[in-house]
C-alpha cells in the first residue's frame, strides 16, 4: 500500500514539480528534460513539450477551455507556462524529477515503479479567475493536471491512493463531494487567518485519465467554488464537446 501511494503522489507531482519551481527567482538553475524522446513524441518544435497546444490535440482539448466563466491563463508553470502537453516519455521524466530528493533506496524503488505503471501522456494547464463575480475581491488560481495512464484500473488505483493519503496525514480537511461522482475528493487546508494562503487538492478518474487540480487563493479558500470548477472538467472529460 505504501508504494502505491507514493506512485500516486508521483503520477500527481508533474503539478507539484511545477509548483514548487514556481517560486525560484531570476537567474536560479531550471530543470531540464532529458535527452529528446523518440520522434513523433516530442512537442512541436522537436525538443521538448507543446506549449499553448491547440484544441483538438491529445489531452489538451479535454482541459476546460481557457475564458469559460472569467477562466484566464494563470501564472507561468515554471519554464512551461500556463498550457503544456507532454509525451508520455516526458511525463515520466517529471514523475521521477518530483521524487528525486527522496533517499536513494526509496527513490530507486519508486523509480522503478513508475516505469513498470507507464504514463502514455500528460497535459498542465494554469488559470486564474477574479472573484468579483462571486462577491470576493481575490483571484483564485487553479493547476490541472490530466495524465493518461495504461488503462482505467490505473487511474482508479492512483486516484483512489493519492485520496487515501491525504486522509490518512490527517492535516486536510474533507471539501464538498462532487454530485455523481462518488470516487472524487477534494481536500482543503486548515483555516488560517485572511493572509494566509488556503489550498484545495481535488483527485478523481475519469476512464484512463487520473484527474488532479490544485487550487491556492487567501484564506478562507471557497471549497465550493473549486468544487464546481473540478466538476466542470471531470464532465469536459466525460464530453469534450459539451459547453462548461
Amino acid at each position: 500500500m505504501a508504494g502505491s501511494v507514493l506512485l500516486a503522489c508521483a503520477v500527481v507531482g508533474g503539478t507539484v514539480v511545477t509548483v514548487r519551481g514556481a517560486d525560484r527567482g531570476h537567474g536560479s538553475p531550471t530543470w531540464k528534460f532529458p535527452e529528446t524522446p523518440a520522434e513523433g513524441e516530442d512537442g512541436a518544435d522537436g525538443k521538448g513539450p507543446r506549449k499553448g497546444a491547440a484544441a483538438g490535440s491529445g489531452l489538451s482539448a479535454l482541459m476546460v477551455p481557457f475564458g469559460t466563466d472569467g477562466f484566464q491563463p494563470g501564472p507561468d508553470m515554471r519554464e512551461f507556462g500556463s498550457d503544456a502537453e507532454f509525451s508520455g516519455a516526458q511525463a515520466t521524466a517529471l514523475r521521477k524529477e518530483s521524487i528525486k530528493d527522496l533517499p536513494s533506496a526509496s527513490r530507486r524503488k519508486l523509480e522503478k515503479l513508475i516505469d513498470k505503471e507507464p504514463v502514455k501522456g500528460m497535459a498542465m494547464r494554469s488559470y486564474a479567475v477574479a472573484w468579483s463575480d462571486y462577491n470576493r475581491k481575490d483571484t483564485i488560481v487553479f493547476d490541472v493536471t490530466l495524465s493518461r495512464l495504461e488503462n482505467p484500473t490505473a487511474a482508479r488505483r492512483s486516484a483512489t491512493a493519492f485520496n487515501g493519503f491525504l486522509a490518512a496525514v490527517d492535516v486536510f480537511r474533507k471539501g464538498p463531494r462532487i454530485e455523481g461522482r462518488p470516487d472524487a475528493r477534494c481536500s482543503l487546508s486548515p483555516k488560517g487567518e485572511a493572509e494566509d494562503l488556503g489550498v484545495a487538492l481535488c483527485t478523481a478518474a475519469v476512464g484512463d485519465v487520473l484527474v488532479s487540480v490544485s487550487s491556492a487563493a487567501p484564506d478562507p479558500i471557497d471549497g465550493t467554488f473549486v468544487a464546481k470548477f473540478f466538476a466542470a472538467q471531470l464532465a469536459r472529460i466525460d464530453d469534450p464537446g459539451q459547453a462548461v
